[in-house]
């Protein structure tokens, strides 16, 4: 595996619960990464030699602004590009935008902003225009990503969508709330994962807790209890209990190979959704790999 990109998940916590997230991203949500977990990834990502990008994800990551600012620092004093995605819930006026981008100006590559009606009343929200502004004014590249409704879920290509909107994938939270309003396809032709590089990954999210995921709740290791090095070494796609199945025949297989058949009629709004729901049920098959919780929105407890 030759990673080229580390995504930190700074906090599963967010001013937000959209019905699309893959995190399940809630203000009731726990989790959050302290400045020497994330030092330390820093270290095991610039040990290996190939990364170039780290970005800062959540939940909403500028929830913990000062920690955010410093571990920004130092990811780009390590020589990483930087990038940030943020729901801008803090841009309450461009002047006050301004205030919590500055520290971020000429470090930060890539702001993205999400804004769409799962955040607001309208696709683009008044506190990502002001946002936008000031970033713009800071010169910082900045970026809108908007998620269209459940209902153009199975347009796979991007031409057919609104300008500007992506298509939801039917995964984490979307797969419980979205998905009955997506049109459906039979699970048996849901044969390929359409989203994810498994064979030969260059990038992982890192969470809170230390799993390095690659897809949301596909854990590969843990690089609190060994290097991101060893995690990437050990991994083999064709022999790894969830992406060799994926591999080999998408969701489909994954659900044939560990006997979790829907029936015969059963259809699914996309292969993230069947995916999603077949790993659910085998999670106490294999639960340091379906990990952690709150990548499947169970409370904390439960």
């Amino acid at each position: 595996m030759r990673l080229t990109g580390v995504h930190l998940l700074l906090t599963y916590q967010c001013t937000f619960e959209c019905d699309h997230c893959f995190v399940w991203g809630s203000p009731r949500q726990t989790g959050t990464m302290t400045l020497q977990t994330v030092r330390r990834i820093l270290r095991e990502a610039e040990s290996l030699g190939t990364v170039e990008w780290v970005y800062f994800e959540g939940g909403e990551p500028l929830l913990f602004h000062p920690v955010l600012v410093q571990a920004v620092d130092e990811a780009v004093e390590t020589g990483f590009r930087v990038g940030l995605v943020s729901n801008a819930y803090w841009a309450t006026s461009p002047e006050d935008a301004e205030l919590w981008l500055g520290p971020l100006a000429g470090k930060v590559a890539d702001l993205t902003l999400s804004s769409d009606q799962y955040h607001s009343d309208e696709r683009l929200s008044q506190q990502a225009r002001d946002a936008r502004a000031a970033a713009e004014k800071l010169t910082m590249p900045v970026g809108i990503c908007s998620i269209a409704g459940p209902e153009a879920g199975a347009r796979g290509v991007t031409g057919q969508l609104p300008h500007g909107e992506i298509a939801v994938m039917f995964r984490g939270r979307a797969a419980e709330t979205l998905a009955p309003r997506a049109p459906r396809r039979p699970w048996t032709e849901l044969r390929e994962c359409p989203h994810e590089e498994l064979a030969e990954p260059d990038r992982v999210h890192v969470d809170p807790f230390g799993y390095v995921h690659l897809c949301q709740g596909i854990s590969l290791g843990n690089v609190l209890e060994e290097s991101l090095r060893e995690i990437c070494n050990r991994y083999d796609p064709a022999t790894h209990p969830i992406t060799g199945p994926l591999l080999n025949g998408g969701p489909a297989e994954l659900a044939r190979r560990y006997d979790r058949e829907p029936g015969p009629g059963d259809t699914f709004a996309d292969a993230c959704h069947l995916c999603d729901s077949t790993r659910r049920g085998l999670r106490a098959r294999f639960p340091e790999v379906l990990t952690p919780d709150q990548m499947y929105g169970v409370p904390e407890g439960q």
